[in-house]
């Protein structure tokens, strides 16, 4: 049961801007809490949409082992991948950051882009509110109707989320999650309180 456990991280309560000015160009950095690659992507289009004027939409996102960044007409490697080093710099998961730049007339040169883009986005998420997600490990708890009460008790003492249960004929499956650290302890609790009659596993019952 303990094999495949999610890990705690790090991640931004919601969204968040800073601008910064640098040698007449503006840069816009926007920073948000993104689950999945699609839901990283929409907001970007999002960002073009609302700022369709802009010089270059320069992104990166960090969503567990997945990243992408991208530098949107900006030299290679002076937009995307320094937006990328900050979110990693800030220890921080599931971030998407936009880094909106317009133009103000005087070249940066590659390392002063670099400095730019990675400069605003790092204020940004360094400004923006944190919280850490601690995932629940979800179990499947099948325990007699005789049973059923103790079962119910149990889960009111605990910090554990209750989900959909199934009736069958020789009792209920209910889905409960936990958080990891506290699976052991409540498997052995379930067990004392059913006297061994309840089972947990990790994996949904066959359909």
């Amino acid at each position: 049961m303990t094999a495949d456990l999610p890990a705690p991280y790090t991640t931004l309560a919601g969204p968040w801007r800073e601008d910064l000015l640098a040698e007449n160009s503006e840069f816009l950095a926007f920073a948000d809490r993104a689950e999945s690659p699609e839901e990283a992507l929409a907001q970007l289009a999002a960002f073009r949409a609302r700022y369709p004027d802009a010089t270059h939409h320069c992104w990166a996102y960090r969503i567990g082992r997945l990243y992408r960044f991208h530098d949107d007409g900006e030299p290679g490697g002076t937009a995307g991948a320094p937006i990328l080093k900050a979110i990693e710099g800030q220890g921080l998961d599931r971030v998407m950051t936009v880094v909106v730049r317009y133009y103000g007339g005087v070249k940066l040169g590659t390392g002063g882009l670099a400095r730019a883009y990675g400069g605003a986005a790092a204020a940004c998420l360094r400004a923006a509110p944190k919280t850490e997600v601690r995932p629940r490990l979800t179990l499947w708890v099948t325990v007699p109707f005789d049973h059923l009460s103790r079962l119910y008790h149990l889960l009111g003492s605990l910090d554990a989320v209750r989900g959909q249960d199934t009736y069958g004929a020789a009792g209920v499956t209910l889905e409960v999650s936990v958080f990891p650290e506290d699976a052991p302890d409540f498997v052995a609790a379930l067990q004392d309180a059913t006297r061994g009659a309840a089972t947990a596993d990790p994996h949904p019952p066959a359909s």
